[in-house]
């Protein structure tokens, strides 16, 4: 049986930690990857059997996953957030197709939870992640945030679900809106893109409507709704503080 590999990078991930690594005892090595946390993550990544490592820097969501992914030498390797629980079958059906695999990257499809409600709509599901791979043919890229896994080919797709616990409540909604707007403004600064106000309205009017209408967000209910609003926040910010950091770099 080929071996196989957990990296989860965390920051304060207690609430979820738990249910995530439970989940994935069954693996042959568990890593944990912290960035400062200052509740008990990485007690409870002891007590269930994780290798834990530190670092005193944050250097985006893909830098710090390719750190964490490069402290496992087993065959194969599965990327988690802390906030991912993997089901039974979901379970059965890795072990089954890394026993006699027929491409090196795979993608999960992975159900959210946002405020309480699972979306099956609104452009969240089903979402289709590449999460296992062979050791040595996939990385992630150096994004700051909404960072992809670079391989070559197409992933084949699994049938069963992670289950993703997104938001538990309104204040990690806000909290992450202001944090992820922040980093995209800055990865896009970068790159030498513009923005404006005009633009910073526009695009978050287009997302809360992709969101809401084309992608059928009123059918998750009044959590719909305040997803795509949420969207259209986090895009509107984005564009906002794109526009003031380039205007301070051109002063």
């Amino acid at each position: 049986m080929p071996t196989i590999g957990v990296a989860i990078i965390t920051k304060n991930a207690a609430t979820h930690l738990p249910s995530c690594l439970s989940a994935v005892r069954w693996a042959d090595k568990i890593v944990i990857l912290d960035s400062g946390s200052t509740d008990n993550t990485l007690e409870i990544a002891r007590k269930h059997g994780a290798e834990t490592h530190q670092t005193s820097d944050w250097p985006g969501f893909g830098t710090q996953k390719n750190r964490c992914i490069s402290l496992l030498e087993t065959d194969w390797i599965l990327s988690l957030d802390a906030d991912e629980v993997l089901t039974q079958e979901l379970v059965d059906e890795i072990r089954s197709v890394i026993s006699a695999p027929q491409s090196n990257v795979y993608a999960l499809p992975r159900l959210s939870n946002y405020c309480g409600r699972w979306i099956r709509y609104s452009g969240w599901y089903p979402d289709y992640v590449p999460r296992l791979f062979q050791r040595g043919t996939a990385y992630y890229s150096e994004d700051l945030v909404h960072e992809r896994l670079i391989f070559t080919g197409v992933p084949l797709r699994l049938s069963n679900e992670i289950l993703h616990y997104s938001f538990d409540n309104l204040d990690q909604v806000l909290a992450k809106v202001n944090s992820y707007s922040a980093a995209g403004a800055k990865q896009r600064h970068l790159r030498g893109q513009q923005a404006s106000l005009g633009k910073a309205i526009r695009h978050g009017l287009v997302a809360f409507f992709r969101s809401y209408i084309l992608r059928r967000g009123f059918l998750d209910g009044q959590e719909g709704f305040i997803l795509a609003v949420s969207n259209a926040e986090g895009t509107y910010y984005r564009y906002l503080k794109l526009m003031y950091l380039n205007e301070h770099t051109q002063a």
